[in-house]
């Protein structure tokens, strides 16, 4: 029986795996960054950015601090390198024995 990857992972690779997060993220990799600075860079309104920027900090990629009436976003490089060391983790935790029931149709 196969077993599932944690959730955490899952979540946090599925929070990535969308092209404005990632951007957001690569962006965010230079530094902390202004929301408005977000938008301007990524040509979206506040809305869809606030949006995924939420998604991407609800799966504790990146973290938040309102200065004023704005807020800035950095993100948590630490989460990021452990999350590639559990993907590598999952990757090769058991490999899958090739049975009669899964071999290869090649």
């Amino acid at each position: 029986m196969t077993t599932l990857a944690t959730s955490t992972v899952l979540d946090q690779l599925k929070a990535l795996s969308h092209e404005i997060r990632f951007e957001l993220a690569r962006y965010l990799a230079g530094g902390e960054r202004c929301v408005c600075d977000l938008e301007a860079l990524l040509g979206l309104p506040q809305s869809k950015v606030s949006y995924h920027l939420g998604i991407l900090r609800d799966a504790g990629l990146i973290v938040s601090d309102q200065r004023g009436k704005n807020i800035y976003y950095a993100l948590q490089q630490d989460t990021l390198f452990r999350l590639g060391g559990e993907l590598l983790s999952e990757l090769f935790r058991r490999p899958v024995a090739l049975t009669h029931q899964n071999k290869s149709i090649c």
